[in-house]
């Protein structure tokens, strides 16, 4: 798992009431594959393989929503990702037990990205 000390440093100081779902999504994210990367980008902690996978949208703060910067390339069938624009693609997690339950999905997507940038 790639843990990045920027990355840490700046999730300590983050006031946010799901601190704990954020790391959890986190942790999940990459532990998936060893060769995702985070850095902070756009005061958010970011996901990396190739190109920007996934941003923390950290002004929500009933949920966890992370955007998927060229969320339209990756093709999930789990109904995870929200949206219809160009590029951009959301998923939403609400609590712990939501984070859970979906977590094959996140995985999922998360390998979908890497196919797609290794043109698989």
């Amino acid at each position: 798992m790639n843990i990045n000390p920027e990355v840490e440093l700046f999730l300590d100081k983050l006031n946010h009431p799901l601190i704990a779902e954020i790391q959890r999504i986190r942790e999940i994210i990459l532990t998936t594959d060893e060769d995702v990367d985070e850095e902070v980008k756009w005061s958010s902690p970011t996901f990396i393989y190739r190109g920007n996978i996934a941003s923390f949208n950290l002004n929500a703060r009933k949920y966890v929503s992370l955007m998927f910067h060229k969320g339209a390339l990756i093709r999930d069938t789990s109904g995870l990702l929200e949206g219809d624009g160009k590029e951009a693609r959301s998923a939403k997690f609400l609590n712990m037990e939501d984070i859970e339950k979906k977590k094959d999905a996140l995985q999922a997507v998360i390998r979908d990205w890497i196919k797609v940038m290794d043109g698989d």
